[in-house]
């Protein structure tokens, strides 16, 4: 739960922290500037605040791990919803009113997460998850986007170093196998997600696993 908070601080802190100009940069999300990015975490929130608020009485059929669906190919920005979160982006017109929603927004789902019981089963996506596995499920979401944003903002401070080593966990687990220990967890996650390809010298360390790589997370 603490490591929910840290992530998710640290990422609205950097978003924050952004000239009215990096809003217009690309983001490491393929077909999305980075405030199209910021758009997303606003929905991202209310996602939060939604499934905190819809209990389940039935037994999870899901955890932090197992919650996640892998797809074939890798997201164009092509889809529906990815267009529609385009559209919403540039209705916002001035990075300052986009900022505004996601601390207003994002502040509730943090005060909902401090509050929330991680025992509660809750639904989310037709599947139920204990409360703690859930906002695990985002320590990670966090911490991939938190990459996303800063991919070409080498200025703005990253994520939190314990969330990139549990995200790096967790993807593992997912994997089913590990990184080899001279990939650092930021190039870990890069690479096994798809959003850098890795160097000549990392293909030979991954060894067979590269062949099992990259993991798009949907």
């Amino acid at each position: 739960m603490d490591l929910f908070a840290r992530s998710w601080t640290a990422l609205r802190t950097a978003v924050a922290e952004l000239s009215d100009d990096d809003f217009a940069r690309p983001s490491g999300c393929t077909g999305w500037l980075v405030r199209d990015l910021v758009c997303h975490l606003v929905i991202d929130a209310q996602d939060v605040l939604i499934t905190l608020v819809t209990p389940a009485a039935t037994e999870p059929t899901r955890d932090a791990v197992t919650y996640w669906d892998i797809a074939a190919t890798p997201p164009t920005g092509d889809d529906p919803l990815d267009a529609l979160t385009v559209r919403l982006a540039a209705a916002y017109e001035e990075p300052r009113l986009l900022t505004f929603h996601l601390d207003d927004v994002g502040s509730a789902a943090g005060r909902a997460a401090e509050l929330a019981d991680p025992h509660l089963r809750v639904s989310t996506r037709d599947q139920v998850l204990t409360a703690g596995d859930y906002l695990s499920v985002y320590v990670l979401e966090w911490t991939l986007h938190h990459l996303d944003l800063i991919a070409h903002l080498p200025d703005v401070a990253g994520p939190p170093a314990e969330g990139l080593a549990r995200s790096r966990e967790m993807l593992e687990k997912i994997i089913g196998a590990p990184f080899p220990a001279s990939l650092s967890d930021r190039d870990a996650l890069l690479v096994g997600t798809g959003r850098r390809a890795p160097t000549t010298a990392e293909q030979a360390e991954l060894g067979e696993l590269a062949a099992r790589l990259p993991l798009f997370l949907g």
